[in-house]
């Protein structure tokens, strides 16, 4: 039998750091890698913060309606599932699980 890979939690932010619908850069403390995280109402989103179309942080980027406007050329991905929604935005985002365990942000990295 095979066992089930355990999830690893990384910790990446306190919740109320988050700005309401809106996004932040995170680098957590054991990685090199910048994610960014979102808040729309009162849930948290975890995606990779460089543009899949261009090296660009999107944390730099515009939140609305539930969608991430990349700064450089205005294509966008839906920040619940990573889909790119916006031309010249094509190749999906990735999106990592994340749990709120009192008021700290921790995503599913690995």
């Amino acid at each position: 039998m095979i066992e089930p890979k355990s999830t690893v939690l990384t910790r990446m932010c306190r919740a109320d750091e988050v700005p309401p619908e809106g996004v932040m850069q995170v680098t957590p403390g054991d990685r090199d890698t910048e994610y960014a995280i979102y808040r729309l109402g009162e849930e948290y989103f975890c995606t990779d913060d460089i543009c899949t179309h261009g090296l660009v942080s999107l944390a730099n980027g515009d939140v609305e309606n539930g969608q991430i406007f990349c700064p450089l050329h205005g294509g966008a991905f839906d920040i619940r599932t990573g889909a790119a929604t916006e031309l010249p935005c094509r190749v999906r985002l990735k999106t990592y699980k994340v749990e709120v365990v009192d008021g700290e942000i921790f995503a599913a990295l690995d």
